[in-house]
């Protein structure tokens, strides 16, 4: 049940996407996750369903859902596969600075696709020495007639491999820091663009991530994001819209896990006497109980203001994917502690989940970067 009161066609939205999780999704999470395989049935379901252009506007091909039906979305698919969540929300971030800042060419050329779920699209900011700091980068971009050449190798690409658009963040100019920084839609096929390496991780293993390498990648000039030198608030701008889905990803693994282990301790018998009626472990259950609640908020929060357009969201974005993260982080642990041994085990998606859910304190900016985030915002 829900602690934030939703309209009714939020309410709806709810309800067929959790049929879509159970029904179509679910089924793949535990094979997707052994295997470290993208979990292209979950996909193919999640665009049957036309829910790969909820959060696009409709001139596009898209529904015009809000940034909270789109959190609703990453809910319930991370309730039931947090690799699957990931899918739901990469190509949005990607294309945000598109809609916010490209040509009407750029707009015409992409956008539509992606909506439609014809194609993906991957954000690509990270780099081996520039993750945090991001100023850091060292991927050039050379004006050459009509033409960019991409030179460099991004890290940590979210569906690299998978998407056919990337979003890249370059320095167009090395001695400007981060006012030195552009950004360009690149295309798979284009020349000296490759997928050179792809991670083993932790956690989300359904979803690919992996390294770019563009080697003397040639780019049409006209497929330059807005200005050149403004990438870095392009980037800062698409992430902060971008944190509460993060928090809503993590937010759903949290409410699998703590239905997961409600469920559990109501059957498991030890002793004699039901889990259930252990009071310390009621005690667990209320403290992540009221955990959830209290990240669905912030998470919420955040997106009713996003989608109102109204100040203070940088800190309602941090503060949301800060505290859900670290409510999925805690409450998962707590599952597998509840489930006991089989908990430690991959006949129950409780270890799946704790593993999971790591990820959501890590990127789109650190929990500390959230802390410095909304420490500067108080204090300005």
């Amino acid at each position: 049940m829900s602690a934030f009161v939703l309209p009714d066609e939020f309410v709806e939205l709810r309800a067929s996407l959790r049929r879509l999780a159970e029904e179509h999704v679910a089924p793949n999470a535990a094979a997707a996750d052994e295997r470290e395989e993208y979990p292209r049935a979950s996909w193919d379901a999640w665009r049957a369903a036309g829910f790969a252009g909820l959060a696009f506007p409709e001139k596009f091909g898209g529904q015009g859902g809000g940034i909270l039906a789109h959190a609703i979305a990453v809910e319930e698919i991370a309730r039931v596969c947090a690799s699957s969540s990931l899918f739901t929300f990469i190509s949005k971030l990607a294309m945000t600075p598109v809609l916010d800042h490209g040509s009407d060419l750029l707009k015409e050329k992409y956008l539509a696709r992606v909506a439609s779920g014809e194609c993906q699209a991957s954000y690509c900011l990270s780099e081996a020495d520039a993750g945090s700091d991001v100023s850091g980068m060292r991927t050039r971009a050379i004006r050459d007639g009509d033409e960019y050449v991409l030179s460099g190798r991004k890290h940590w690409i979210t569906n690299a491999g998978v998407s056919d658009f990337y979003t890249v963040f370059a320095k167009t100019d090395p001695d400007a820091a981060h006012r030195g920084i552009s950004c360009f839609v690149v295309e798979k096929s284009f020349p000296g663009f490759s997928v050179s390496k792809l991670e083993h991780k932790l956690g989300v293993r359904g979803s690919p991530t992996g390294e770019i390498t563009l080697d003397g990648c040639r780019v049409p000039a006209e497929n330059l994001i807005g200005e050149a030198g403004l990438g870095f608030r392009y980037a800062m701008g698409a992430l902060d819209r971008s944190r509460p889905l993060v928090g809503a990803q993590a937010l759903g693994i949290a409410r699998g896990a703590l239905e997961l282990a409600t469920g559990y301790v109501r059957e498991r018998k030890q002793f004699g006497t039901r889990l259930a009626d252990f009071q310390g472990l009621q005690f667990m259950l209320a403290d992540m109980a009221t955990q959830v609640e209290a990240a669905e908020l912030l998470v919420y929060r955040a997106c009713s203001l996003l989608d109102a357009g109204l100040p203070g969201t940088g800190s309602a974005s941090s503060m949301a994917k800060l505290f859900a993260s670290d409510t999925a982080m805690r409450v998962t642990v707590d599952c597998v502690q509840l489930l006991g041994g089989i908990g430690y085990t991959r006949d129950m998606p409780a270890e799946r989940f704790m593993r999971d859910a790591k990820i959501t304190q890590i990127y789109e900016g650190t929990n500390q970067i959230q802390r410095v985030v909304i420490a500067k915002n108080l204090l300005s």
